[in-house]
């Protein structure tokens, strides 16, 4: 049986439709599964550290440290 281009257009929207059910139903899942990784810790602190090293004038080591790990308690990774 040939499939119309009606045909198709339906299947891949259903398709679609299922995809972001499936989506909307594990997202939180996948949030709290990210933020528990331990790479997603050691790339955050990776990120935390440039960016104060980079962008806020902190001299000194341990300030720069400290202040790093203070960025790092305030995120949360949320679905949305």
């Amino acid at each position: 049986m040939i499939m119309t281009d009606y045909q198709q257009e339906i299947k891949d929207l259903t398709v679609t439709r299922s995809l972001r059910l499936l989506r909307d139903g594990f997202k939180s899942d996948f949030a709290t599964a990210v933020f528990a990784d331990e790479r997603t810790t050691e790339l955050f602190a990776q990120l935390a550290s440039e960016f104060v090293q980079s962008n806020i004038p902190v001299i000194d080591d341990e300030n720069q440290m400290e202040l790093s790990m203070m960025l790092l308690e305030s995120l949360d990774i949320i679905a949305r």
